[in-house]
């Protein structure tokens, strides 16, 4: 894993006038990250490559002065609070999240960034008001795919793929639901910047959350 010397001085300031996830012109976020440390962060940074968006993965907490936001990718959990704990980065983190920086996690990182996870073995980041469920939808063999309903991304339903998922079971005051399954379990958050999916849209064609999280950085 390689460190990158250059400062925030020098981020990127480079602006992409993609249609935005309900289809009006609107700036993205720059440059952003994907957390390498573990889980899917490959099928991330290759839906960024589509937007013609710079991915960068991260892996040391100086490379977060580089980016302008961060998705937290699906994997396990344990793994990625463990790694992140270890090489610093959660501390980081916290202070970028202090400054503005979007935040989305996916999966396991929706279970990183929630501030309540019930039993959870490791450290978390502890950034978003809400509690999640870890496996909540049972092991691997009961993975399923649902139509979501999400108003931010227009009038077409996010066909989500679910895979060991948690639930986000409870929500501070100041969380907006953004999707939820037909039996009422919240799969889909924001809190300001940050935004929290139970399931994997890297793992789709359907680029509507990705433009939506980069949104984020320009609202």
């Amino acid at each position: 894993m390689r460190r990158c010397a250059a400062s925030r001085s020098i981020r990127s300031r480079l602006q992409n006038d993609l249609q935005s996830a309900v289809g009006e012109p609107r700036p993205l976020t720059a440059r952003t990250g994907v957390l390498g440390l573990q889980g899917d962060f490959a099928e991330h940074l290759a839906t960024l490559d589509r937007l013609g968006v710079e991915g960068v993965d991260v892996r040391w907490p100086e490379q977060l002065d580089e980016i302008d936001a961060l998705i937290i990718p699906g994997g396990e959990s344990t793994t990625i609070g463990k790694l992140a704990s270890q090489y610093g980065i959660i501390d980081k983190l916290k202070d970028r999240v202090a400054e503005g920086m979007p935040v989305w996690g996916t999966c396991a990182g929706a279970i990183f960034i929630a501030k309540d996870v019930p039993g959870h073995p490791h450290p978390l980041a502890s950034l978003m008001d809400m509690t999640v469920e870890r496996n909540a939808f049972g092991r691997q063999i009961d993975s399923f795919e649902a139509n979501l309903d999400v108003r931010a991304l227009g009038d077409e339903p996010f066909h989500a793929v679910f895979i060991r998922a948690p639930r986000i079971s409870r929500v501070g005051p100041g969380v907006e639901v953004l999707a939820r399954l037909g039996d009422g379990a919240v799969v889909a958050a924001r809190q300001g910047r940050l935004l929290a999916t139970s399931f994997h849209p890297e793992l789709t064609h359907d680029e509507r959350f990705h433009r939506y999280f980069l949104s984020l950085g320009k609202s």
